[in-house]
């Protein structure tokens, strides 16, 4: 297990507590730091009192949903990583996660090794990391900055998710290059084993929707095969 992995708190919200206490005690036996709670009120006092390192999400809790407990958690400036745990897995309610401000879902029946997997995965990909010597990225009329985690097009500044930010950075440093949902999934979401490609396509929907809001679309799909980040469309592009 990584350093950055070894006693991170996770705070698990469900409001069905055997589930909460069974997940709890699994993380807790790989070496993580756990609090348990049943309510989404509950949850927004435990963000400010616990400082999770993650946040396992429940969406169907008795008081307010997941999705309206991440939108206040980003509202009041918290940028805690969202993992959201939902039985609802069609693409209207995983837009609805993500733009609400969550990173990652596993949808229901789930296995304990698979939410253990992606804890693990968000935090690996949301550890802070030395910036390299050129932290600009650009491509026709956007701008990233590696260093400030900003990203402009046409001047505009766009707020993204750490999620989202790790996403359009790939692109961009592979820009004219096809790339598959896997290798987007082993760069991005650290996967490494056989990944859910839906998640690629829910948050490059998502992606699209902040940057075409700006200009042309520059993230291409390239049937059969991935995305692309290019100016133009080329054949089989769209």
């Amino acid at each position: 297990m990584a350093d950055e992995e070894t006693g991170a708190r996770v705070l698990v919200v469900d409001d069905e507590p055997n589930i909460c206490t069974l997940i709890a005690s699994t993380l807790r036996l790989v070496a993580f730091e756990t609090r348990e709670e049943h309510s989404g009120t509950a949850a927004l006092a435990a963000v400010s009192e616990f400082t999770p390192a993650v946040v396992l999400l429940d969406v169907m809790l008795p008081d307010l949903d997941g999705f309206e407990v991440a939108r206040r958690l980003r509202h009041d400036g918290y940028d805690v990583p969202i993992l959201f745990l939902t039985a609802r897995d069609a693409v209207a309610d995983r837009v609805a996660g993500l733009s609400s401000g969550g990173d990652d879902y596993v949808t229901k029946p789930f296995s304990l090794e698979e939410i253990v997997w992606r804890i693990r995965a968000i935090l690996r990909r949301t550890a802070p990391k030395q910036a390299p010597t050129d932290t600009d990225l650009r491509f026709a009329d956007l701008e990233l900055s590696q260093d400030t985690y900003q990203v402009r097009r046409a001047g505009q500044t766009i707020t993204l998710s750490v999620t989202e930010f790790n996403l359009l950075r790939f692109l961009m440093l592979n820009a004219g290059r096809v790339l598959s949902r896997s290798q987007i999934l082993d760069r991005v979401w650290d996967y490494d084993f056989n990944g859910d490609g839906q998640i690629v396509d829910t948050y490059v929907y998502y992606l699209r929707k902040k940057l075409d809001q700006h200009g042309p679309r520059l993230i291409q799909t390239v049937r059969g095969v991935g995305y692309c980040l290019r100016t133009a469309q080329g054949p089989g592009a769209s």
